[in-house]
């Protein structure tokens, strides 16, 4: 298992790739040293609101999400039936669940709504749902048991659908599954996840000994028809999310966790 200081490690490196935190650290800094570099200190407040505003052009954010998406290879192949599909988490919004006592999904819902799809159809026989605690609050349950209960309630026979509620990032959920795969004998594997985290999860499961086939879903990038040029909220958090996913890629290669 991936150390504790690691994990809260890696929701810090969330902090310093973001786009607003470069804009905060440049404001900050403008007014640090407004008394020794008046002039610095005037510009690095403007260059603040610049970056700020930069990536949240729908034109400029589509064009970083693209970036990050483009290496997702899609290896599905519906016949014959794979024995498993193994879905990701990261897609319970866990303060909404709480507060409604429901399980409320996240724009990434795709991974479980296409894994649905493929059991009805018949093109997978098993699903295994991959997810745990991060930073646990009382009372919160991991988030592969929540998913389970969505696909019950979506009319999947339970001896169908198998639980993975250890892991804390990509490479425990690769860890974790290639164990119960082996464990279940299967052979046929397919991996869902969203289209910018595919390369570094497949990566992981490689890493782990596993070569599943790859179902990309969740993709943002858009064909950039009808793009606004005026700066949005939304288009600020699809940047910061594919800067984040493109320094997790970084950081586990370094480490050494993806193949």
């Amino acid at each position: 298992m991936t150390p504790p200081v690691f994990v809260a490690l890696s929701k810090v490196l969330d902090l310093a790739v973001a786009p607003l935190s470069w804009a905060i650290v440049l404001v900050l800094a403008g007014l640090l040293l407004r008394r020794r570099r008046p002039g610095l200190a005037a510009a690095l407040p403007l260059l603040g609101v610049t970056v700020l505003v930069l990536f949240a052009l729908e034109p400029v954010s589509r064009r970083v999400v693209g970036a990050v998406e483009a290496g997702a290879p899609d290896t599905f192949h519906p016949d014959p039936p794979y024995d498993v599909v193994i879905v990701l988490g990261g897609m319970v919004d866990a303060s909404a669940s709480r507060a409604s006592g429901a399980v409320e999904l996240t724009a990434a819902a795709d991974r479980i709504v296409r894994a649905a799809a493929l059991l009805r159809a018949g093109q997978a026989r098993d699903v295994l749902l991959s997810g745990g605690l991060v930073f646990p609050v009382p009372g919160d349950r991991p988030e592969a048991d929540q998913l389970r209960r969505v696909l019950l309630e979506a009319g999947v026979a339970p001896e169908r659908i198998f639980v993975e509620s250890a892991s804390r990032n990509t490479r425990e959920n690769a860890v974790e599954s290639a164990r119960i795969v082996r464990e279940r004998g299967w052979r046929r594997l397919l991996l869902v996840t969203s289209a910018a985290h595919m390369p570094r999860a497949l990566g992981c499961f490689r890493a782990a000994g596993l070569e599943p086939d790859a179902l990309p879903v969740d993709r943002r990038a858009g064909d950039g028809r009808g793009a606004s040029w005026l700066p949005r909220a939304e288009e600020l958090a699809a940047s910061t999310d594919a800067l984040r996913e493109a320094t997790g890629r970084l950081v586990y290669h370094l480490l050494g966790w993806t193949r």
